[in-house]
Order: C-alpha cells, then structure tokens, then sequence
C-alpha cells in the first residue's frame, strides 16, 4: 500500500510533468488527481489549498534549478566567470522550461498571504540564489578595487537579477529579438546571440572585463 509520504511526492511529480509538458495553465487539481490515478479529492489531503500544490511543484523548479547552478560551477573560476555560467543557465533554464519558469514566479505563488501550508512561503526558495549572487558580486568587486564598490553588492546583484529576469522573459515573448533585428544576429559566425546579450549585461553591471 502507497505511504502518504509516496502519494504526496507522487501528486508533485505529476504536477512537475504537467507543467513541463502542457504548461501552467493545465494545473488543475481534478486534472493532477486523474493522472496520479487518485480521487478527485485526495490532493486535498496532502494540499489545504490549489495554490499551496502549484507552490510545492514550483518548490521543485527551484530545486531543480538550483542543481543546475552548481553543476555549472567551476570552483577554480573567477567569481565574474561564475557569475556568467550562474547567468547562463538561468536564461537557458527560462527558456527550455518556460512553464516551470512562469509558475516559478508567479507573483500570488510569491506572495504566499493566506495559502495555510506547513512549508515555508514560496518566496524563501528564491533566497539562495540571491544570496550565492550577492556573495559573488561581493568577490568579483572585491578584486576590482581594494576600496570596495560604491554600490553595495546586494543591490548590484539585485539590479543584475532584474536583468537577467528581464531578458528571459523578454526573450521568451520574442521582443527582444524583434527588437535587436539584425543587432541580435551580428558578430562571429555561429556566435550565440544571448550570449552576447550576456555579455552585455554583465558588463553593465560588474564593469567591462578589462576595466
């Protein structure tokens, strides 16, 4: 017989192949009960409300995510070219995961106000990729200048998150390369245009690489 631990587990997994699969929009509870093989109302026992399911799936995205960020890591790199491989994967993770990416964000999943749950709130998984960006722009500013930045960390890193957030999104709807034209075509021969976009971004934000 199914643990209630294994069902709950279950009930996410299926709710994480929807969203890669169909996108946000099919996340509804009867539909992730059908596939799971489960009343209709089982969820309801491992999920007070709808909104505190799509969080525990969208908990998944960020795990997931996060995975990413440390296979990407290079210990012995600079902190700027980890924070590129960092930037790197978070658009591609946006773009070849659009539906996890958009239930990730989504802002009455952030919000996390009356969603009884006995986690913590959505917002807190975002808190460790801010943290390992601060504490990047921390040391790659560091190195540039014995006085220190200007601007705090926190708030370069905030800035760069913002940017790169915008990107992706931007990016995914098309408006960036219907923007760009052939701006966003140019350069070497084969040459990713996101990247060079990268490139960009982080030269607005942590300085131009020779500086």
């Amino acid at each position: 017989m199914e643990s209630e631990g294994s069902l709950r587990e279950r009930l996410i997994d299926v709710g994480v192949d929807i969203v890669m699969t169909d996108g946000p929009d099919s996340l509804g509870l009867r539909e992730i009960a059908r596939r799971a093989g489960v009343s209709h109302g089982a969820p309801r026992r491992y999920f007070p409300t709808h909104h505190a399911l799509l969080s525990a799936i969208a908990r998944r995205g960020f795990a997931d995510l996060a995975s990413r960020f440390e296979a990407a890591a290079e210990e012995d790199a600079s902190p700027r070219d980890r924070l590129r491989a960092l930037a790197r994967t978070y658009l591609r993770y946006a773009l070849e995961h659009r539906g996890m990416f958009e239930l990730m964000f989504r802002h009455d999943l952030l919000d996390g106000k009356a969603q009884p749950s006995d986690l913590p709130p959505l917002r807190e998984s975002t808190l460790p990729l801010f943290a390992h960006m601060v504490e990047l722009v921390s040391r790659h500013t560091a190195e540039r200048t014995a006085a220190g930045p200007a601007t705090p960390a926190a708030v370069i890193a905030a800035a760069l998150w913002t940017n790169l957030h915008g990107v992706a999104q931007l990016w995914a709807w098309g408006s960036l390369p219907l923007a760009l034209g052939a701006a966003g075509q140019g350069g070497p021969e084969g040459a990713d245009p996101l990247d060079r976009l990268l490139g960009a971004v982080l030269d607005a934000h942590l300085g131009p690489v020779n500086g």
